[in-house]
């Protein structure tokens, strides 16, 4: 699965497209240079099952290792992952 990144200003999102369909985003906001806010993930049912929705939010913790930031998780779906992988919590800001 190809993820990319599309970035407008102070808002971005890494999203899975196939042909010109979106078939899965997370959205964030940024919040000043060292922070980003993940408020939405969203998945289509065409691939719910495939761990779209926890690539995405690796691929936003990637990203956020990369520029040297933090996130914070508002979405309900993103925060999950945070709880549940330890090894993610050097770009959590708690």
């Amino acid at each position: 699965m190809e993820i990319k990144q599309i970035e407008h200003g102070s808002k971005g999102a890494f999203v899975i497209e196939e042909g010109n369909e979106r078939l899965a985003e997370l959205t964030y906001s940024k919040a000043g240079d060292k922070l980003i806010i993940i408020d939405h993930t969203d998945v289509s049912d065409k691939l719910r099952g495939q761990g779209a929705g926890k690539q995405l939010v690796m691929k936003a913790v990637e990203y956020a290792r990369a520029s040297n930031i933090k996130i914070i998780p508002l979405c309900p779906f993103a925060r999950s992952v945070f709880d549940k992988t330890p090894e993610i919590a050097d770009v959590w800001n708690m």
